[in-house]
C-alpha cells in the first residue's frame, strides 16, 4: 500500500488495492504505469522523504535501462534534484533526504558504467571533481553515460589535487580531461594551466557553474551532460 501510494495511486485506491491483492506486487510493475516523467520525478520524491531506498534504486536502473544516462538525467534526475534543491532553499528542510538519494544515485550510476571491452579511446578519458570539491554525481553520471558510448575513462571522483592529475596526465597522455567544479573556491585555473605537456595535448573540459567563463576562454565549458559527452567524443575522434 505504501509504494503504491508513493507512486501516486490515491490512499483509498492504494488500500483496496492492497487489500484485494492476491500476491505480492513487485515495485516494477508499479513503475510500468508511469506516462510522464513528471509523474516519475515526484514518485522518486516521495519515495525518499519515507527512506525506500528499493523503490528510488529500481525506478532509477528502470529508467536508465530503458532511456539511457543522459536523457534519464536530463529528464528525471536533474529535475529531482532542483526540487529538492529549492525546498531546501525555502524551507530549510530536506538535506538529509537529497543525501540519501545521491549516495543512491552514487551506487546506481556506478553500477550503469558498462565494462568497456574494446573501446574506441586508444587511451581513457580523465575525469575529477578538483580542489576539496565533493560534489561528484555529475561525473559518476559522465562516466556512464561515457561508457554507453564506448568511451573508456580513468573516473578519479571527488576532491582531486592537482598533483594527482597532473601525474595522471602525465602517465597516460589522456586525449581529454574533463574537470568539474560545483563551487567557485575549487575552480582554481592551475588545474588546467599548470598541467604537464604531452603530446597530443588532451582536450581539457570544464563543467560546473564554479568556473568563471569568462576567464577560461583557452578550454572548453560545458553546461550539460549532452555537451560535456559531445565536446569529450570529439577528442577521442568518435
Amino acid at each position: 500500500m505504501r509504494r503504491l501510494i508513493t507512486a501516486g495511486v490515491a490512499p483509498a485506491q492504494a488500500a483496496e488495492e492492497a487489500k484485494t491483492a492476491t500476491e505480492f506486487k513487485p515495485i516494477t510493475s508499479i513503475l510500468e504505469n508511469f506516462q510522464v516523467n513528471e509523474d516519475l520525478v515526484d514518485a522518486i520524491y516521495r519515495a525518499a522523504l519515507v527512506f525506500d531506498k528499493s523503490f528510488i534504486e529500481s525506478a532509477l536502473r528502470m529508467a536508465i535501462a530503458e532511456n539511457g544516462v543522459v536523457q534519464t538525467w536530463q529528464e528525471v534526475i536533474a529535475p529531482l534534484l532542483a526540487k529538492m534543491g529549492d525546498i531546501w532553499a525555502t524551507t530549510g528542510d530536506g538535506i538529509e533526504v537529497e543525501h540519501l538519494f545521491s549516495e543512491i544515485l552514487k551506487r546506481v550510476m556506478r553500477e550503469s558504467i558498462v565494462e568497456v571491452s574494446n573501446p574506441i579511446n586508444a587511451r581513457p578519458v580523465l575525469l575529477a571533481a578538483v580542489g576539496e570539491e565533493l560534489h561528484s554525481l555529475p561525473i559518476h553520471a559522465l562516466a556512464a553515460a561515457l561508457s554507453e558510448r564506448n568511451i573508456e575513462c580513468h573516473f578519479l571522483g571527488a576532491r582531486t589535487p592537482l598533483a594527482a592529475l597532473a601525474g595522471m596526465v602525465s602517465r597516460c597522455a589522456p586525449p581529454a580531461v574533463f574537470l568539474w567544479a560545483q563551487v567557485s573556491t575549487n575552480a582554481n585555473p592551475d588545474f588546467y594551466t599548470e598541467l604537464p605537456s604531452v603530446r597530443p595535448a588532451p582536450r581539457v573540459v570544464l563543467g560546473g557553474p564554479g568556473w568563471d567563463t569568462e576567464k577560461c576562454t583557452e578550454v572548453v565549458h560545458v553546461a550539460s551532460l549532452t555537451l560535456a559527452c559531445e565536446e569529450i567524443a570529439r577528442a577521442v575522434g568518435a
